[in-house]
């Protein structure tokens, strides 16, 4: 018997709900206008928090930019790391 604890990580619906709240907070209003932010397709975003694809590290730094987080709070919504 394993005495690891069982990973607590976003779902990809949480990904997705957790960056709907967080754009409506910072009041960018389409995937378009953070696309524009951050240099990346609308499709390409939608990919990282739908859990289709993880970003590069270059696009981390990007990303946590337009969303105004640190590192660590978006690996943790794009379920990269487990929650807290």
């Amino acid at each position: 018997m394993s005495c690891h604890a069982v990973s607590e990580r976003y779902s990809a619906d949480e990904s997705t709900d957790w960056l709907s709240q967080r754009m409506k907070k910072l009041k960018i209003s389409t995937y378009e206008e953070l696309s524009e932010l951050v240099g990346l397709d609308r499709g390409t975003i939608s990919r990282y928090f739908s859990h289709k694809r993880r970003p590069s590290i270059d696009v981390i730094a990007q990303l946590c930019q337009a969303l105004q987080v640190s590192p660590e709070t978006l690996l943790i919504a794009l379920g990269a790391l487990d929650k807290k």
